[in-house]
């Protein structure tokens, strides 16, 4: 039967990958093929490192969503894909890949994934996590200062510059394709069981899948 796809949206640091985590935690990690939509930013090798920088990362065209779109279609219909690896520390993709084996959950994560609309389409269910935009800053903040090696001006440049307009434009209005609005984030536990919850008894409904 065909995979059950689930998209997971909401602003940078909102917690979409807390809960993307606690999914597979309660869904079980076996059951599910996760696939960030962070690891299909465009490669930019072709320019000097000090334009890397410059690009616009919170723009939809930053990133290889057509890719993705293929990458679903196949595990849709039960093949295995290689998806990209990047290195935000230099911006590029990196020379391996990593296998994502079909599974009857399909889970997708990312700031953009509801402001596609060929994307959204393959979505059976899709969350939004609502973050208030300060405590959305703060853990950007330190996401990126200490797994990308970005300085406080650096980051607070570029919030100002591309992640808040970009959020305003792009990621805050495709909250209303959302079938459930999670506030708070992975903190949320009530509203995590009970997508889980869900989750497991579309399941259940599958032969050969847990719960059956």
């Amino acid at each position: 039967m065909r995979p059950i796809v689930i998209g997971v949206a909401g602003g940078t640091g909102s917690g979409k990958t807390t809960v993307a985590n606690q999914i597979l935690r309660r869904v079980g990690a076996e059951h599910v093929a996760y696939i960030p939509h962070d690891a299909y930013y465009r490669d930019l090798s072709h320019l000097p490192p000090c334009q890397r920088a410059q690009v616009n990362f919170d723009h939809p065209d930053s990133l290889e969503t057509e890719l993705l779109i293929e990458h679903l279609k196949e595990l849709r219909a039960g093949r295995a894909v290689e998806i990209p690896i990047y290195d935000f520390t230099t911006h590029t993709r990196m020379p391996e890949t990593r296998r994502v084996e079909p599974a009857p959950v399909i889970l997708v994560e990312g700031i953009l994934v509801f402001a596609e609309s060929q994307l959204r389409e393959l979505f059976d269910v899709k969350l939004y996590v609502d973050t208030d935009a300060d405590v959305r800053f703060i853990r950007r903040l330190r996401r990126d200062i200490e797994e990308r090696g970005r300085t406080v001006d650096s980051v607070c440049e570029q919030y100002l510059s591309t992640v808040r307009p970009m959020h305003l434009e792009f990621v805050e209005p495709s909250k209303r394709y959302a079938d459930v609005i999670i506030p708070e984030g992975g903190f949320n536990n009530v509203a995590i069981e009970m997508v889980a919850a869900r989750i497991r008894g579309l399941l259940a409904e599958r032969p050969g899948d847990i719960g059956a």
